[in-house]
């Protein structure tokens, strides 16, 4: 079986180290090289023509953004995964990484090399390996998104709220950013359902990421908080670090957010079965859910749970999924009642909050 040949770039002697030793535990991965900064990376790549490159953003010489961008007009097919600091000035960057082709990042924990890196190397290694299972190399949504002018969904929310009988959720992981820029663009400001999307994500990048949908949605998208209402036609993202779970207003007929740390043990905080289950409590067949890519079966019992109680449940489909790990465990389990390719699940949505 052939090796996936990484090259590692970053500016730091002991991160550069730190990184190849977590690589080489694995012997499916074979660490081809290392360079300091943007411009030793280019010439690496084009002697050791690597599959992927691990890359440091804040760098001398040349930084990593426009390294990348370098490194994909002359080796197309090469995977980039950014090493992005936990911080909002790193999501920032991380973000638009992603608008320009980027496979996915991970979060380094803080400080420029830390004990605790060790943490980090479960989802590297699998970053790595999902980036070349995924066959072909999507274009970048964000780049071919427009931000949309949204003078008439303004007008919608500057109105009292009227709250919502129906809900949209969607579930993803790791290269979630870009196909929900496939999709969450074409939902229509009238769209008679709230929308609460559950990103695995680290804290300080979970507001980021809700503003860059806000920016480009018809949509109003926000990073959700304690006592938010939900609202029909607009969406909130579950942040980075805690649970979101919907209850019932205590005096009134509508829908709250609540953030919690609770249930603890869970892989992935925020859970996406945790928000499916809470959401499928309070809102029983006026459910839609929804299951996009990601590593694991995080969401897919909430599916099956949600289809069996009369919702409706779409997954995406392994021609889109840049991993189909999410998806096909929802599949498998008879957790999907309509499976689709990222480019239509927008009009699936639509169909299916109209059928309930």
């Amino acid at each position: 079986m052939n090796t996936i040949k990484v090259l590692i770039v970053d500016d730091s002697a002991m991160m550069r180290k730190a990184v190849r030793r977590i690589l080489e535990t694995d012997s499916a991965i074979e660490v081809v090289g290392m360079a300091r900064d943007g411009e030793e990376a280019l010439k690496k790549d084009t002697e050791l023509s690597p599959d992927v490159v691990t890359m440091d953003i804040n760098m001398p010489v040349m930084d990593g953004i426009t390294c990348m961008m370098h490194l994909l007009e002359q080796h197309p097919t090469v995977r980039v995964i950014m090493l992005s600091s936990l911080t909002q000035e790193g999501a920032i960057t991380t973000f638009e990484a992603l608008e320009l082709g980027a496979f996915d990042y991970v979060g380094k924990p803080s400080g420029t090399v830390s004990n605790n890196l060790h943490i980090i190397g479960k989802e590297l290694l699998a970053k790595i390996k999902a980036s070349m299972a995924q066959k072909k190399r999507r274009p970048s949504a964000f780049s071919k998104t427009k931000s949309v002018k949204k003078e008439t969904v303004r007008q919608v929310t500057n109105v009292s709220p009227q709250g919502t009988q129906k809900i949209v959720v969607i579930g993803v992981s790791t290269g979630g950013p870009s196909t929900l820029m496939d999709i969450l663009p074409h939902i229509p400001p009238d769209l008679d359902a709230a929308i609460v999307v559950v990103q695995h994500m680290p804290p300080m990048f979970t507001a980021s990421f809700a503003k860059r949908l806000d920016d480009h949605c018809q949509i109003p998208f926000k990073e959700a908080e304690n006592a938010d209402l939900l609202v029909k036609g607009q969406g909130m993202v579950a942040p980075g670090g805690l649970h979101l779970v919907v209850r019932k207003h205590i005096t009134r007929s509508e829908h709250i957010v609540r953030l919690t740390t609770l249930p603890t043990g869970t892989l992935f905080t925020p859970s996406v079965d945790v928000t499916m289950f809470s959401i499928l409590e309070i809102f029983g067949k006026r459910t839609v859910g929804v299951l996009l890519t990601g590593m694991g079966s995080d969401g897919a019992d909430a599916m099956v749970a949600i289809r069996k109680a009369g919702g409706i449940t779409i997954a995406e489909a392994e021609s889109t999924a840049v991993v189909f790990g999410m998806p096909r465990e929802a599949i498998e389990r008879g957790g999907a009642e309509i499976i689709a390719p990222a480019y239509n699940i927008a009009n699936e949505i639509i169909k299916a909050v109209n059928r309930i």
